[in-house]
């Protein structure tokens, strides 16, 4: 998730210099530079976690013609909240080191089995950066877009979406099978023991917004009882789901799979041509159906997300099964009813999402929309949380989604 920034924002060592070797890099004759702007690349509301520039940089190259590039550069919060996360959980490390060594490797046994995927920009270093940092290439100049995450994905931009996302879970499986497992960061993720205490703390602040917001619903008294007794559980639950089930599949979940994280390149009529993902932040390894109740609970539009459902996941299971299959996998295939069972036993993280991300995906655009808001206790994090789960599009959702939960046997054991 990545919050646009005001001139104000953008630090005083982003300059021109410090792009000179990932020019050289990055366009072929380079010369020097004419011109250099850094200004927001996203609007309030649709990212979160970081501050997002777009660099647009005017070059001449050696046979005297000018070009036009630009980049994306992500940039932490300096806010005291996202500071102390920073400090147990540096997300920016995450991402570099996703892109540097785990995207690359992935993309290799693609092309080593002779097919060709790629899965997100070209990411770059930037010397004499004085803060954590994400470089990427702008993805815009060659038609990529996010889609309308209030009117939530149609099915052909979904299945499009877990196309990719299977292609990923494939080779992050084959990854394991071939080059052995994965750094002891993407195993535990943000679910540390250190990181306990703030995440109970984050918790009970999501939620206590959503519950006073809830407490407002009609028909709520199915639900009510449940919501509340929740509320001293969440930090333990999460936990549990988050270890590696040893019975399942277990990939290396994106981590944040929702609809402003994926974006769409289309033809003159419209048909997608490719799918990136973007903002690897968070990955983790653990069950499939963390990405899966993630993805669809929060990002399909409101007519697909529960009447589609299984068929996203069939659509899903055969794509995953091609995958491993095109990358010589040894061992025994996974399942659609393995599938489907791990979404059964991990099930709450629909709820997890249905009441953390699927707020921030519905909310009309707000400048109230931050992180610390989303997180916080404050005056102003109050409403924001307020406005997250009262209004009519958040409340149309669940309220097919909780009796969903419900009839799925989520609330059984907690």
């Amino acid at each position: 998730m990545a919050t646009q920034a005001p001139v104000s924002q953008v630090p005083d060592w982003v300059k021109a210099e410090i792009f000179i070797d990932v020019l050289k890099e990055s366009v072929a004759g380079f010369s020097k530079i004419k011109s250099f702007k850094a200004a927001g690349g996203s609007a309030a509301g649709e990212n979160y976690a970081t501050i997002m520039l777009r660099v647009n940089i005017e070059v001449e190259l050696i046979d005297g013609k000018e070009k036009s590039v630009s980049y994306m550069l992500k940039l932490p919060h300096q806010s005291e909240m996202f500071q102390a996360m920073m400090k147990i959980n540096n997300i920016f490390e995450a991402e570099r080191a996703a892109y540097n060594t785990i995207v690359p490797e992935m993309e290799q046994l693609y092309r080593d089995a002779g097919v060709e995927v790629k899965f997100g920009a070209k990411s770059y270093d930037l010397k004499d950066a004085k803060t954590d940092y994400v470089l990427l290439e702008d993805l815009a100049p060659q038609g990529f877009k996010n889609m309308n995450r209030l009117e939530g994905l149609d099915q052909a931009h979904t299945e499009s979406a877990l196309r990719k996302l299977s292609q990923w879970h494939a080779a992050s499986v084959a990854r394991v099978a071939q080059i052995g497992s994965y750094p002891e960061k993407y195993n535990t993720g943000f679910f540390t023991e250190q990181n306990r205490p703030i995440v109970t703390e984050i918790n009970a602040s999501m939620a206590k917004g959503f519950l006073e917001s809830f407490a407002t619903y009609e028909d709520n008294e199915e639900y009510l009882n449940i919501v509340k007794s929740l509320q001293p559980k969440l930090t333990d639950i999460y936990y549990k789901l988050a270890e590696p089930d040893t019975s399942g599949l277990n990939v290396l979940n994106h981590g944040d799979f929702w609809s402003n994280n994926m974006m769409f390149s289309h033809d003159s009529s419209g048909k997608i041509k490719e799918t990136y993902l973007v903002d690897f932040q968070m990955p983790k390894y653990g069950s499939v159906a963390h990405d899966l109740l993630y993805f669809l609970i929060s990002s399909t539009k409101f007519e697909d997300k529960l009447t589609k459902f299984d068929y996203y996941i069939k659509f899903y299971h055969e794509n995953l099964v091609e995958s491993l299959k095109i990358l010589k996998y040894s061992k025994p295939l996974p399942t659609l009813r393995e599938i489907h069972i791990a979404l059964i036993k991990n099930g709450f993280w629909g709820y997890f999402t249905a009441t953390g991300v699927m707020g921030a995906v519905l909310v009309d655009p707000t400048e109230n929309a931050s992180l610390d808001n989303f997180l916080g206790d404050t005056e102003e994090g109050v409403n924001f949380k307020s406005l997250l789960y009262s209004n009519p599009r958040y409340r149309k959702h669940m309220k097919i989604i909780l009796p969903w939960l419900l009839n799925r046997g989520v609330f059984e054991e907690c």
